[in-house]
C-alpha cells in the first residue's frame, strides 16, 4: 500500500553536514520525495509540532533541541512508507539501532538522533500539512 510518510532531518544532522547523506539513503531506499525544505523553527512551531509530547518529561529539551539550528522536513512516498522509513532510521537510541540504519550511523544521542518519522497514518495526517500546504507536495 503506498503511504505518505513525514521524515525530518534534525538539526544535528544538518550541522554536521550530513542532510545529503541521509537523502541519499532516502533515494536509495526506493521512497519518492515528494516535499522538501530547509527551515529554523521557533519555540512556537516546535511546541506546536510535538504537543502529543507535552506531558513528557523530554518535551522542553526536544523542543529546544529542534530550534538550535535549520532542520530539512521532507515528505516521503513508496510502499508501506511509514514503516519501511522507521525501519532505515533505526531505534530511537543510535546505541539500540541496527547497523547500516541512518541513527546507528549518524546520531549522537535519544536526542540528538539525526531523523525524525511519523509513526502512524494519523499522525502522518497531522505531521505532513504541519509543514507542508497541499501545493507544495509534488505528485509523481
Amino acid at each position: 500500500m503506498t503511504q505518505r510518510t513525514l521524515a525530518i532531518i534534525k538539526p544535528d544532522a544538518v550541522a554536521k553536514g550530513v542532510a545529503g547523506q541521509i537523502l541519499g539513503r532516502i533515494e536509495q531506499g526506493g521512497f519518492t520525495i515528494l516535499a522538501a525544505k530547509l527551515i529554523h523553527m521557533s519555540r512556537e512551531q516546535a511546541a506546536g509540532f510535538y504537543i502529543v509530547h507535552k506531558a513528557r518529561p523530554f518535551y522542553a529539551s526536544l523542543c529546544a533541541f529542534m530550534t538550535e539550528g535549520p532542520c530539512l522536513p521532507l515528505v516521503l512516498e513508496g510502499d508501506e512508507a511509514i514503516q519501511r522509513w522507521r525501519d532505515l532510521m533505526g531505534a530511537t537510541d543510535p546505541a539500540k539501532a541496527a547497523p547500516g540504519t541512518i541513527r546507528r550511523d549518524f546520531a549522537a544521542s535519544i536526542e540528538a538522533n539525526a531523523v525524525h518519522g511519523s509513526d502512524s497514518p494519523e499522525s502522518a495526517a497531522f505531521e505532513i500539512p504541519y509543514f507542508f500546504a497541499a501545493l507544495e507536495i509534488c505528485p509523481r
